[in-house]
């Protein structure tokens, strides 16, 4: 599964709001607990980085991007500005080294 199919399940997740669905469940609830558990999500990131498999690593920088992306989502941020962001940097930083 790519990120923009995840992300599209999300969207839809949010807009009809399944019962049962985790992630239906996340937008319901206060909006703060969607950026506490990619805070959570993150640290664990951290944890595995440093002590644990690489499996392991692949498993919490999964849970971290799933988690980023509900709060994406939230904030009606879509990949398209993510990467527009990425190539505007990118741009940027281009610039500085011909320059």
């Amino acid at each position: 599964m790519t990120l923009e199919e995840l992300y599209k399940i999300i969207k839809d997740r949010k807009k009809n709001m399944p019962a049962g669905s985790y992630v239906a469940s996340l937008f319901r609830g206060d909006g703060d607990r969607i950026a506490q558990k990619v805070g959570e999500e993150a640290m664990e990131v951290l944890i595995a980085a440093k002590n644990e498999s690489k499996l392991r690593q692949v498993e919490e920088f999964t849970d971290l991007f799933f988690h980023a992306l509900i709060l994406m989502a939230q904030l009606n941020i879509s990949l398209i500005d993510i990467s527009r962001e990425l190539s505007r940097r990118n741009k940027s930083k281009t610039k500085r080294v011909i320059q």
